[in-house]
């Protein structure tokens, strides 16, 4: 669980038999961002004690969204570990290409931390079972978000919202998100775009695996050697149980893995603790009254055995004993479920938004509205509104439009039509009546261009000095088509290698009757070009018209002057 706690996650006291089960089953967990993290970016070593209030060594509980996960053999304890082939061994299609993806990514921008991908598929084992078992749309982003719980200081660590919901749906406190369970503040430092979308998604296991790689490999990590795993893999969550199951399961990976199928990867089932969250159908592998699910190594999970308190009993006078003399972990106090609310709104993967001035834009913008449980709600009432210095509106010549979400929580703008204003603009989504943070949306309207421009006849142009030249007549295209309403400039140029605007010769005029040089037109539906009033002057002689359109397409047209007659 990504987060930069003040305090170590805990539950209670932790020194004897009833404790020590408690902490079992309710493991919370502390990925990214550990306050455990020393000033120099370096961590402590497994088995050292934190100062202030953390628990002590070995005693340090994490949370995932699973049953507790056994280890599929202690490390360095055998040799014969599973390889490809057996159920615990496969990696749903999707995330292991995310790993060995981020791995590439990686190796490339920072070659010296040599990160392994079985490392990242054993922190997203321990996370969250491989996305849940490889859940994952065609994108790779989960069916429905992965969040630990609010941590509202009940059990956990005390971290106000910091997002405003956007990214776990709780605008009081924040929860931990996605596959590689990363808390919103360290989300915003380390968020990556694993698969080229153009958004950062906590919920995507490929912008997931991206940034908990670049996590692991902060600092001058070499991920070759262990002393760096172990600081790697406590920096995402500083406990020495952690790192004990995510070292077996590297240990486990290196040994032999394979792909299979999206959605049908084997997870731990319920041992029957009743604290495990609600993954919904489907998401775990049994309910309470299942049998534990065999470890990778072939051994049936055991169930936690109470071990002696440490430390005598409290008698019953001290805080937290209980009935028997013995000091027990309070029962958490089961809080209301909460009524689906508005939490935010957010971009429902709208890509770049360009187009030609006078055309369509070929996306349209997508919203979806979240609930403070993160699951989609309907019936939102959202508005569109166009922005900025531009003629650029929505279907219909409106600015500004109100739609509600369907039952997928999602919402799509009218077509947006650019106008015949170039530059940059911004449309906004807006809560209607909230105020919510809004989504900005940047657009550009680029100039329409021409790919080539060749003179309309044959006839050579001349003109007497003091005279007027015939028209001048050109054509553009675009790929062959006309090229209507494009810029084109004209220039009377000197004939060099490199030639600049000639200050003498053949000229036009402006709209005060001025003599100049250069001028812009456009070309009409057609794609045609017409200069009129070119006026022969100075000397006899050859002179250079040069064509240019917007897009880059030139023509250059000679005119002659002669000299009056005798």
């Amino acid at each position: 669980m990504a987060a930069q706690f003040g305090r170590r996650l805990r539950r209670g006291a932790t020194t004897t038999a009833v404790a020590a089960a408690a902490v079992a089953a309710l493991t919370a967990s502390q990925g990214p961002g550990s306050p455990l993290i020393a000033s120099d970016g370096d961590q402590p070593t497994a088995g050292s004690t934190p100062s202030g209030d953390g628990a002590a060594s070995g005693n340090s509980p994490y949370f995932t969204d699973l049953p507790p996960l056994a280890t599929p053999d202690k490390p360095g304890a055998s040799v014969n570990l599973p390889v490809t082939g057996s159920a615990e061994s496969g990696i749903p299609a999707s995330v292991l290409a995310a790993y060995k993806k981020a791995q590439q990514t990686i190796g490339v921008t920072d070659a010296a931390c040599r990160l392994p991908w079985q490392l990242l598929a054993a922190i997203g084992k321990v996370e969250s079972g491989q996305a849940r078992g490889g859940r994952v749309d065609a994108q790779g982003t989960t069916f429905s978000p992965i969040l630990g719980p609010a941590l509202n200081g009940q059990g956990f660590a005390l971290i106000k919202d910091t997002d405003h919901g956007a990214y776990d749906g709780d605008s009081t406190h924040d929860r931990a998100v996605g596959p590689m369970q990363f808390i919103p503040s360290t989300w915003e430092t380390w968020g990556q775009d694993g698969n080229a979308d153009g958004r950062r998604d906590p919920n995507n296991i490929y912008d997931a695996a991206l940034a908990a790689g670049r996590y692991l490999c902060a600092g001058s990590r070499d991920l070759s050697l262990a002393a760096d795993v172990d600081r790697a893999v406590l920096s995402y969550n500083h406990s020495d149980e952690y790192l004990r199951t995510v070292r077996s399961w590297f240990a486990y990976y290196n040994r032999g893995t394979h792909e299979v199928p999206d959605g049908t990867g084997v997870l731990p089932a319920d041992t029957g603790t009743g604290t495990l969250p609600d993954l919904g159908t489907g998401t775990h592998g049994g309910g309470p009254s299942s049998s534990p699910s065999p470890s990778p190594s072939g051994t049936p999970t055991p169930t936690p055995t109470p071990h002696p308190p440490a430390k005598p009993s409290p008698t019953p006078t001290q805080p937290g004993s209980g009935p028997g003399g013995s000091t027990t972990s309070p029962a958490p106090t089961p809080e209301p479920t909460p009524t689906p609310a508005l939490a935010a709104v957010q971009n429902a993967g709208t890509g770049e938004l360009t187009a030609t001035a006078g055309d369509a834009f070929a996306q349209r913008i997508k919203v979806r509205a979240k609930s403070n449980l993160g699951k989609p709600l309907a019936k939102v009432s959202v508005t569109f509104t166009v922005v900025g210095d531009t003629d650029t509106t929505f279907d219909g010549a409106k600015k500004s439009v109100t739609l509600v979400t369907g039952s997928d929580g999602t919402v799509t703008a009218p077509v947006l039509k650019a106008g015949e204003k170039t530059g940059a603009f911004t449309v906004r989504a807006t809560a209607t009546g909230t105020s919510l943070p809004a989504v900005s949306y940047p657009a550009t309207v680029t100039a329409r261009q021409a790919d080539a421009i060749a003179r309309t006849g044959t006839a050579e142009l001349t003109a007497v000095a003091g005279q007027t030249f015939a028209d001048v007549t050109a054509a553009a295209t675009y790929k062959g088509a006309a090229a209507d309403r494009v810029a084109v400039t004209a220039t009377m140029i000197t004939d060099d290698d490199k030639p600049v605007e000639n200050g003498k010769g053949p000229y036009f005029t402006d709209d005060a009757g001025n003599p100049v040089r250069t001028l812009v037109l456009t070309t009409d539906a057609d794609g045609k070009l017409t200069l009129s009033h070119i006026y022969a002057d100075g000397a006899a002689g050859t002179y250079k018209l040069r064509l240019t359109t917007e897009g880059g397409a030139t023509v250059v047209i000679e005119l002659t002057v002669q000299a009056p007659a005798a």
